[in-house]
């Protein structure tokens, strides 16, 4: 007898299964919070590489369930499927955690341990997906339904519940902790790692409580082995029997009309799935594309808060949460008081379009976003900004091109880089610099698609140009670079918040990141003599700064000039594509899996169910080949998606327009009537048979 939850008709097992169902989906979503950053920050891949790599993982955790129910259905049983998947799990997650220190060894041994750490997490991840929910609706009664969807609710709210918490920690746990010199991947994967072995252990805590179920063979084996035959027959009979109404009919050899007849409503459904997979292609993109473009924005609340870009993808997870009783129990109903029709696939369409704006307005961010951005130098020309620390105005010649046409003032922040033109992949140019009436010659070789700094300063032999090479590139995780300029007669050492830095006299550091805040007293430190507190101001996010050293009335002054602009988009501006994105979800995504279940046989629903993962599946492919192979610029490739979902809404909703909805539950009674009739046929057929061979031999002349 199935122990129930005190005073309730809840079997005590489903809280072990709930509880699992948390820790898994933290452990999921924590780790995939930081991927992209991880890909970026820590492999040092680009963007590209990054997001292409996020979604063929991503693509790869929604191929795997079927592999999982097939296990589950033909071979181990749901709960030893769970139990073998998750370790198979937790030894992925380890694995991902050690490609994260930094000490073991090198980075091709980190990329190795990394890809193989993500394909266990794969396997482990949609292995289990399509079972864990199902072995909670097993224990429970048959006659217990309305609390089972109770409990699918609770589940739910489990899955919302471990990715808003997982999205808020796993990026603190990032940035905040320091480890190896830098943000602590290692713990920010070991966490979800140790909440994996959490959930393994709480499920196995549970196995006394269980009901289970042996395996019942796999429907969806027995579709695909149905439809092959049929695909087999109609290819070898075609020549010499008559065309049958349906290619399906070919199977009847073989398979009951039934069989057959579920099969057909079943792939009704799953032709309206092949446009889906675009929605997923958009979707997706949080934890991708939207996470970059959180790296350029301005994460700050205030003086005291700040926000960390993977952590924005929490929003969808709590709107989530705020969104679907708002939905259901407001707008839905209202909406049906204007007499208004909103059937499951009406409520997909206006998802489609939602998600769809959501892209609209993450390209209109974008395209702000991209203003302080510093574009690299096409090949066949360079980048060149002027520092002047000469003690004057000067002006500057530089043979073949004019881009400084006038006067640098003195210690002036550069307003921009200016391109300077090489037409050739290297260069020596001769630059002519003019102080006071007075003109110096120097010469510098230039290489092309590079950026510059020409520092302009005097000595008692003249004005002098020293080159040095920039880095334009905003830092991929948000915080400002910094690097410093000594002027000074001797090396000095400056401390950062956590960052050090040596420079000898007349020497440029070199870039490195910094926390964003301000600093109004860095300490510093001089061979001969003390060195007091330096004035760096506020380094912002996304901004990266010289500091020039000169010495000022006795003591070190510092002259700060921002090569690449500081972000100025604020990161609230996410916000309305995130509810945009989140709106699209909650009327695509929870009404499809409505409609699938409504839409299927009770025995063809798994099917059903592994067709709409691979919407979200192929959804993914779909961004990996973008990401590889468009090479837009970033708010055209967004305002792509957007269109090509706008296109796919009007195919869907065409198909959807010639879609008749049907009632799987009518087949029982189609079929049990035929039943009847097919016996009550049979029965007719012995008696006319009878009478026959009683004619035969003269002992009745009926016919």
């Amino acid at each position: 007898m199935t122990k129930k939850l005190c005073g309730t008709n809840y079997p005590t097992s489903i809280c072990f299964i709930v509880v699992n169902e948390f820790c898994e989906r933290f452990s999921y979503y924590g780790m995939k919070a930081v991927l992209t950053l991880y890909f970026l920050t820590y492999l040092h891949w680009d963007k590209d590489l990054s997001t292409a790599v996020y979604h063929a993982f991503s693509s790869l955790c929604y191929f795997t369930p079927i592999l999982g129910a097939l296990i589950a259905d033909s071979w181990l049983g749901k709960f030893k499927t769970i139990v073998y998947l998750s370790i198979v799990y937790v030894i992925g997650h380890v694995v991902k955690s050690v490609g994260a220190i930094p000490t073991v060894g090198n980075p091709d041994v980190h990329i190795a341990l990394s890809m193989v750490g993500l394909i266990l997490i794969a396997f482990g991840t949609g292995g289990i997906k399509p079972c864990v929910a199902a072995f909670g609706g097993d224990q429970f009664d048959e006659e217990n339904v309305s609390e089972r969807q109770k409990f699918f609710s609770i589940f739910y709210m489990s899955i919302n519940a471990g990715s808003l918490l997982s999205t808020v920690i796993t990026p603190i746990l990032r940035g905040d902790v320091q480890c190896f010199g830098g943000d602590c991947y290692a713990l920010a994967f070991g966490v979800p790692a140790a909440l994996m072995v959490v959930a393994l252990v709480v499920f196995i805590a549970g196995s006394s409580l269980y009901k289970r179920n042996p395996p019942q063979g796999n429907i969806l084996l027995e579709v695909c082995n149905c439809i092959g035959f049929a695909i087999k027959n109609r290819w070898q009979r075609r020549r010499y029997e008559p065309q049958r109404k349906h290619w399906l009919d070919w199977a009847e050899e073989k398979y009951s009309k039934r069989l057959i007849q579920e099969i057909k409503m079943v792939l009704r459904v799953l032709v309206l799935y092949i446009p889906l997979p675009m929605f997923w292609a958009l979707f997706d993109q949080q934890g991708s594309r939207w996470t970059l473009q959180a790296t350029r924005m301005n994460m700050a609340f205030g003086d005291s808060f700040t926000i960390k870009p993977d952590q924005m993808q929490m929003l969808n997870a709590l709107m989530i949460l705020l969104f679907v009783p708002i939905f259901d129990l407001i707008i839905y109903p209202l909406v049906g008081l204007c007499r208004i029709n909103i059937t499951p696939l009406r409520k997909m369409a206006a998802g489609m379009v939602f998600a769809a704006l959501a892209f609209g307005a993450a390209t209109l961010v974008e395209v702000n976003v991209v203003k302080t951005v510093v574009d690299p130098a096409p090949a066949g020309n360079c980048l060149l900004q002027v520092f002047n620390l000469a003690g004057g105005d000067v002006s500057l010649q530089i043979p073949g091109s004019n881009p400084f046409p006038e006067p640098i003032k003195y210690l002036q922040d550069p307003p921009k880089y200016e391109m300077l033109p090489l037409k050739a992949p290297s260069k020596m140019l001769k630059i002519e610099v003019t102080l006071n009436g007075a003109t110096s010659e120097c010469q510098h070789i230039f290489n092309q698609q590079n950026s510059y700094s020409l520092i302009v300063f005097s000595e008692t032999t003249g004005v002098q140009c020293k080159l040095v090479g920039d880095y334009i590139k905003k830092n991929e995780d948000g915080n400002p670079l910094l690097r410093f300029l000594n002027t000074l007669p001797e090396a000095i050492n400056l401390t950062v918040g956590d960052v050090t830095f040596h420079v000898p006299s007349g020497d440029m550091s070199p870039n490195k990141t910094v926390e964003r805040r301000e600093y109004a007293e860095v300490s510093c430190s001089l061979e001969s003599k003390e060195c007091s507190n330096v004035n760096l101001g506020l380094l912002d996010f996304g901004g990266s700064y010289t500091v020039i050293l000169m010495e000022e009335f006795g003591k070190v002054g510092a002259r700060k000039m921002e090569d690449v602009k500081a972000n100025n988009v604020h990161i609230a501006w996410q916000i309305p594509q995130y509810v945009l994105i989140t709106t699209g979800e909650v009327m695509f995504s929870i009404t499809g899996l409505e409609f699938s279940y409504s839409q299927a046989p009770a025995n063809m629903k798994s099917v059903l169910q592994a067709g709409w993962l691979l919407t979200v599946a192929f959804g993914n492919v779909i961004v990996l080949i973008v990401a590889e192979g468009a090479g837009l610029e970033q708010w055209k490739e967004f305002l792509l998606f957007a269109g090509l979902l706008l296109g796919v809404f009007i195919i869907f909703s065409i198909m959807a327009y010639f879609y008749t909805y049907v009632d799987p539950d009518e087949l029982d009674k189609i079929y049990a009537g035929d039943a009847g009739k097919e016996e009550d046929d049979h029965d007719d057929t012995k008696k006319k048979t009878k009478d026959i061979q009683l004619n035969k031999t003269g002992k009745s002349t009926r016919l």
